[in-house]
């Protein structure tokens, strides 16, 4: 496709060459995943890119190069590069990648029904239960984008580790057009807060975007809860069609007033919400409920416990019927759903201890997860966990807080340390721990921990495993080590 194609009613200055360059082979951010016949798009920050990196970029076959309005002089490497190339300045270049991938890729997000899931708490689970419910219900190929990487049912499509839950523009452009070449009918996708105020949803073509709910995270990368919401909020300032909200929370409201008449609303508090659950019941096997919708009352189950879970199977049931898909086969599609991975997922040792392994990682994931232990456990809860490196400190104290509270043991460990001191972040967590008076042990070496924890549980104890989930890794200074939380229970317990 012509470079002048995918910048069409784009503003943009031509620096050199030609627009009716071709562009064969895509658009990229990383100047080592440039090949002959890409477009590189030089984003200021771009930990493998940026404007330093175009001389890599154009020697790897660049035909083309967008650099970014507002800097004091173009680099070295910018004005080094082969003349022959085409250099293009734009006010921004994420928002012109957005275009111009989507353009390359042949706008595929208009030829499927396309989710978009943001929220704090319950991304994850609310994509893999809307993929779930429409394969069980309609038979439908549906594509998944997420923290568990990308997939079509069970295809994993092989990305480089360095892509990010809501991929990058030029990827995620790339992921929606291998999903439409596969006849994929729709695409359930997490949108993060960075993903959205970094406008790599822009020009996806969202049809639902759902919101689950705000609580503390991120503000290493937010600075305020007021940022972070509103980095949410984009997804409903023209990025989506119709929007699902949460009524219970009070930015449900905001979005109302964003998107008019184009709001549909679940709970389970408000009354007015247009889906809603009653009766709520929970065992250690699931929830069960009766969903209200249209002044008509349903039975409904679904094998995760917490009324965290309820509130996903409404914003599923509501997004999935809100694209025109049969309310009762919804509904009967969440009895089977299957465990979701690294998504409160059960495991029963040889001595009947139960283990838990979610990927709470914020002060309310960890106690939403917690409380629902407490709400049928027989025994101790043994509480295994730690905080991420490198990001939001003041949640850390809290954290210890929330799970001596409704721990009877806690084991604190490493959770990806990154380039922080292991050690010194168990020290900001055990002040909010010691103030509950509950016992706890440190071990920074995860394995050590979980190991401990499993040796000092017995039957019927339930050890909760939080803040990795399904990853399969962790992040120890900048490499990437390959460790999983389940594959590491299983091995001790010699399963």
């Amino acid at each position: 496709m012509k470079l002048s194609d995918l910048l069409a009613g784009h503003d943009h200055e031509v620096l050199r060459g030609d627009t009716e360059v071709l562009v064969t082979a895509g658009t990229a951010f990383d100047a080592h995943r440039v090949t002959s016949g890409s477009l590189f798009i030089a984003v200021p920050g771009h930990r493998a890119g940026g404007p330093e990196s175009v001389g890599a970029a154009v020697a790897r076959g660049a035909v083309a190069v967008l650099v970014e309005s507002g800097l004091p002089d173009l680099p070295a490497s910018v004005r080094a590069a082969d003349s022959g190339v085409c250099l293009v300045r734009v006010a921004d270049t994420r928002k012109a990648a957005s275009l111009a991938s989507s353009r390359y890729h042949g706008e595929p997000g208009r030829r499927m029904d396309v989710v978009a899931v943001t929220g704090t708490n319950g991304k994850t689970s609310v994509s893999y239960m809307v993929e779930s419910a429409l394969r069980i219900a309609k038979g439908a190929k549906t594509g998944v984008i997420g923290t568990g990487g990308s997939r079509i049912g069970d295809e994993l499509i092989p990305m480089p580790p360095s892509v990010l839950t809501t991929p990058e523009a030029p990827d995620l452009q790339y992921l929606l057009g291998y999903m439409r070449d596969r006849d994929v009918a729709g695409v359930v996708l997490e949108a993060t807060s960075m993903a959205l105020l970094t406008h790599r949803l822009d020009h996806a073509f969202v049809d639902v975007g759902v919101f689950t709910n705000l609580t503390q995270d991120h503000l290493d990368d937010h600075g305020t809860m007021a940022n972070y919401r509103d980095a949410k909020l984009r997804l409903f300032q023209g990025l989506c069609r119709h929007a699902v909200v949460n009524a219970d929370d009070p930015v449900g409201a905001g979005i109302q007033r964003l998107m008019p008449g184009a709001v549909t609303t679940y709970a389970l508090d408000a009354a007015e919400a247009d889906y809603r659950a009653t009766d709520i019941d929970m065992d250690a096997s699931g929830m069960r409920f009766t969903l209200h919708h249209d002044g008509h009352a349903y039975p409904a189950s679904i094998p995760v416990p917490g009324r965290y879970a309820v509130a996903n199977a409404l914003a599923t049931v509501a997004a999935c019927h809100t694209l025109g898909h049969e309310l009762a086969g919804l509904i009967a599609a969440l009895a089977r759903m299957p465990p979701i991975p690294g998504r409160f997922e059960r495991f029963e040792t040889p001595g009947r201890t139960s283990v838990i392994v979610d990927y709470a990682h914020s002060p309310d994931s960890l106690r939403n997860v917690l409380t629902t232990i407490r709400g049928y456990a027989t025994g101790r809860v043994i509480t295994v966990f730690g905080c991420g490196g490198d990001r939001d400190t003041t949640k850390r104290a809290e954290m210890g807080e929330i799970a001596g509270t409704h721990s009877d043991l806690c084991v604190l460990t490493s959770d990806n340390p990154r380039t922080e001191d292991p050690e010194a972040i168990l020290d900001q967590i055990t002040p909010g721990l010691i103030s509950t008076g509950t016992p706890f042990h440190r071990f920074t070496d995860r394995r050590l921990a979980i190991a401990f924890a499993l040796s000092a549980a017995g039957p019927d104890d339930t050890v909760l495993i939080a803040g990795k989930g399904s990853e399969p890794h962790q992040i120890i200074g900048e490499e990437l080590i390959p460790f999983s939380d389940m594959a590491t229970v299983r091995e001790l317990a010699g399963s």
